[in-house]
């Protein structure tokens, strides 16, 4: 499952996240972010227990997209313990992506 998270709700369910989180920063207006959405949300439950998935609209909330220097989406950043683990830029295909997110757990 994925949620759908405001500035407000970050510290919570991100930085102070138990589980690894990985944050899909994306846009209403952008292709890209569209065409990973169904990937991101397919893979929500394939990590279930093991990767919380959140994302943030940087269209509604410009200020997270300064705070951690997105300069293009969409931008999914995996964090452990607050910290950001891996950046992975622009759309993948499921089984690019799949490989990115393992790679980026197996620093943990």
């Amino acid at each position: 499952m994925v949620n759908e998270i405001s500035p407000d709700e970050f510290e919570q369910e991100v930085i102070n996240a138990e589980m690894p989180v990985i944050v899909d920063f994306w846009a209403s207006w952008c292709g890209p972010c569209k065409m990973l959405a169904p990937i991101f949300n397919e893979l929500s439950k394939e990590y279930e227990g093991k990767l919380k998935f959140c994302k943030i609209s940087t269209e509604d909330h410009p200020d997270m997209a300064d705070r951690f220097e997105i300069r293009g989406i969409p931008c999914l950043i995996v964090f452990k313990n607050g910290k950001e683990l891996e950046r992975i830029s622009g759309y993948s295909p499921k089984e690019t992506l799949r490989q990115k997110i393992d790679e980026a757990l197996s620093k943990i």
